[in-house]
């Protein structure tokens, strides 16, 4: 385990033969929700792909797309986010 896969998600993903672009998707998902909200995530993806990067493997593609779109979560709920009448 490293600082930027505690707990060992994106590593197992690269282990599993014949993993699908949805399933990578699904255990980037669970990575990130396992981060804290302070992280850094540009960086904790750009460690990922040097440490596990594999041309042609799914969970690459997601890391790159991820180093693209992840931005910091805005809330978007609670009495704020009612019409008001």
């Amino acid at each position: 385990m490293n600082d930027a896969d505690p707990k060992g998600l994106i590593r197992e993903a690269y282990r599993i033969d014949g993993i699908t672009i949805e399933e990578c998707r699904s255990i980037f998902f669970d990575w990130a929700l396992t981060l804290p909200v302070d992280a850094d995530t540009g960086v904790l993806i750009a460690a990922l792909l040097d440490r596990y990067g594999q041309e042609g493997h799914p969970m690459t593609e997601v890391l790159r797309e991820g180093r693209h779109g992840v931005a910091a979560p805005k809330r978007r709920g609670g009495w704020r986010a009612r019409p008001r009448s």
